[in-house]
């Protein structure tokens, strides 16, 4: 059954603080639209504000590559089932180098000759992260170090955390894809 009604309203530009209107003008710049989920997100300007800063910190600050941190995005949204995420950051991904068939069979990335022992570390994080971070072993951080340095573990970390809490506040809001020009209004 397909939903009419989001599950929570959007701020419009109209209606938004001057700080999220100017965040808005930004993504629609630099986008072509304002996300769904940011302007949901806005219902609370100084969560929005912050997470904005947060997000933009992690994906475009620090010393690993954005391809990188988009791989292990798209894995940990798989792992979510976050169809929301997935529908930007596939694309992104691509856009950034990943081929289709990589990003579309990432479940076997252990078995693959196209992912550097060091992709394949990244995403073995990423899982591992995702489905119990509980779990993870000394001796696996002694493999990351192999090929990160320690400032890049929490870069990696960082990514995958936070698509964990995106990829959640999205599925419990059954967040419909974002549509180009969407939140000019």
């Amino acid at each position: 059954m397909l939903k009419t009604q989001p599950r929570l309203s959007r701020v419009r530009r109209a209606d938004a603080t001057p700080e999220v209107a100017a965040i808005y003008d930004r993504y629609m710049k630099t986008r072509g639209n304002v996300p769904n989920m940011f302007r949901t997100m806005a219902l609370r300007p100084e969560i929005f504000t912050t997470m904005i800063a947060h997000f933009e910190a992690i994906l475009t600050t620090g010393t690993l590559p954005t391809k990188l941190k988009e791989l292990v995005i798209v894995r940990t949204s798989q792992l979510n089932r976050c169809e929301y995420c997935l529908g930007s950051h596939t694309q992104i991904a691509q856009r950034l180098g990943w081929s289709k068939e990589q990003l579309d069979d990432l479940a076997n990335y252990e078995f693959r000759d196209d992912f550097t022992p060091a992709e394949k570390a990244a995403l073995c994080l990423a899982e591992q992260m995702t489905l119990d971070a509980n779990r993870i072993s000394d001796e696996f951080f002694e493999r990351l170090r192999e090929f990160y340095d320690e400032g890049e573990i929490v870069e990696l970390m960082a990514s995958i955390g936070l698509f964990n809490y995106f990829n959640r506040f999205n599925n419990a809001l059954q967040m419909e894809p974002t549509k180009p020009g969407q939140g000019a209004e």
